[in-house]
């Protein structure tokens, strides 16, 4: 079979499931192109269902993609659960590294694994969810020369990740879903000149390849900044991109491939600040007990001075986790 003359990449969050339905009932049979969707929503395995789903709104073929499945023109591939979906050029990669911005299967590793095999011939679509989501991997394919839509978030059910790529980048189309069809038609019309991607690009993708995990290429990205990875405990990286008069994105990652968005960051490390909490309280409750025990065994004993230095121990201990569920039963409240 012929190789498709673009790739389009999709990628939504909360409120997806509708706008995904609404998009591949509208894909004319022959088209060409291959589709490749990410969604964005809970941990658990959704992809099976989301096949499912479309399927009842197009005769497109959907599939989950596959290891090294070669890329045919007018299938729909959705990522498998757990499992980063990339592309070369006519196959198809899974990745099993580090998640990006808190999530694997990534949309932003997706987008930018398409920028650096397809370039040119890249059309990146992101629809309506929370955060900002996307936004990086949308600026990988604005620079490497593919087209880059947005769903108006005025209709978007949940408008978080098409604003944020319109903060943050000229994009070629601003529209509603019903006009997406009519303008992913003009664009394959089109025979854009192929281009190769920026270094950059190429290299963040190779790293969710897994092909390289190299501190020296990490560093090659950008700038050692001062914050930690949340997630491994290693120094961050700011791969902050901007580029053909588009505004700077903030972007952290690491060197084992750990990635995040800044937003995302600060979400991140309120996560595990608050389990880090969590496991400090129960270590002090744990303390607090077996102190008791201590005091309560001596006191049988008759060792009345050692029982009440225990008790004093446990009673200190008692006031900092009475403080510390302070703190954790207000973070609660104030989400």
């Amino acid at each position: 079979m012929k190789d498709p003359k673009f790739v389009i990449v999709i990628g939504a969050s909360a409120g997806g499931m509708k706008a995904l339905s609404e998009i591949v009932a509208q894909l004319q049979t022959e088209i060409d192109a291959a589709i490749f969707i990410v969604l964005h929503l809970s941990g658990t395995a959704i992809s099976d269902f989301l096949k499912l789903h479309l399927q009842k709104f197009t005769s497109l073929p959907c599939e989950i993609a596959a290891e090294g499945a070669p890329i045919k023109k007018g299938h729909i591939y959705i990522a498998p659960p757990n499992i980063h979906l990339l592309i070369k050029k006519g196959n198809i990669i899974l990745g099993r590294g580090p998640k990006e911005n808190r999530w694997r299967p990534s949309i932003d590793v997706l987008f930018r694994s398409a920028a650096a095999a397809y370039n040119t011939r890249t059309i990146g679509i992101v629809l309506t969810g929370l955060l900002d989501d996307g936004t990086t991997g949308m600026l990988a394919i604005k620079r490497s020369g593919g087209a880059c839509i947005v769903q108006d978030p005025n209709e978007a059910e949940y408008p978080d990740m098409p604003l944020s790529v319109l903060n943050n980048m000229e994009v070629n189309y601003c529209i509603p879903l019903a006009d997406m069809e009519e303008v992913i038609s003009e664009i394959i019309q089109t025979t854009p000149e192929e281009k190769p991607a920026p270094d950059d690009v190429i290299i963040e993708s190779q790293i969710a390849e897994r092909v390289v995990v190299d501190y020296d290429k990490v560093r090659q990205l950008g700038e050692k900044s001062i914050y930690a990875c949340p997630d491994c405990g290693g120094g961050l990286w700011n791969i902050s991109k901007g580029g053909d008069g588009q505004a700077k994105v903030d972007r952290y990652r690491c060197h084992i491939g750990h990635s995040y968005s800044e937003k995302d960051l600060v979400t991140k490390q309120e996560e595990v600040f608050e389990s880090t909490l969590w496991v400090a309280l129960r270590i002090m409750e744990e303390r607090r007990n077996l102190l008791m025990k201590m005091e309560d065994d001596h006191a049988k004993k008759g060792f009345s001075t050692l029982a009440k230095g225990y008790k004093e121990k446990a009673d200190e201990i008692q006031i900092h986790v009475n403080k510390l569920k302070e703190v954790l039963f207000a973070s609660q409240k104030s989400v």
